[in-house]
């Protein structure tokens, strides 16, 4: 029997890869994929940080033997979400429209990561705190920009020069 936690998981995990399949064009596929990559680096050594300091729990995840942080956030949902954020950048905006798409974008996961901590055995805050989540993935999502920015500049260079 599947638990309703286990099932939402399920859920979850087709909900986004509908939206990386709307939201990444088939174009910038192997962006996208450069973009998760780095992320799951990045997420590899934060997430176990975290569980391993006892900071989050999460009860119900898959692969519950191989370590204590959950794969579903940690390395698919996240960095999907984060590869979505790249792709669909306001490069051309102004500032303002650039910080309300990050605003947007962190909000967006650490809303459903307090939902999940309120409703759920998802995840379960120990010594954790909601804008904790909020920072963090702002950072993150900071670097990652970065990265992709410099990883493609030729091709960022190249659309800036009309070429």
């Amino acid at each position: 029997m599947v638990s309703k936690d286990r099932g939402l998981l399920y859920i979850i995990w087709i909900v986004t890869g509908v939206l990386l399949y709307g939201f990444v064009p088939k174009t910038k596929i192997r962006h996208g994929l450069v973009v998760m990559f780095f992320k799951q680096f990045i997420t590899w050594f934060l997430g176990l940080w975290v569980v391993e300091k006892g900071l989050i729990k999460y009860p119900v995840r898959f692969m519950r033997k191989s370590n204590k942080s959950s794969f579903t956030f940690e390395y698919f949902i996240y960095p999907a979400f984060c590869a979505i954020f790249n792709l669909n950048y306001p490069e051309k905006r102004n500032k303002v429209i650039k910080l309300f798409y990050n605003l947007f974008h962190v909000g967006l996961i650490t809303g459903g990561e307090v939902l999940a901590e309120k409703y759920t055995n998802l995840i379960k805050y120990v010594k954790w705190k909601w804008y904790y989540s909020f920072v963090s993935l702002g950072i993150t999502n900071y670097v990652s920009r970065r990265f992709y920015k410099w990883f493609y500049k030729d091709e960022f260079d190249n659309n800036e020069t009309g070429g």
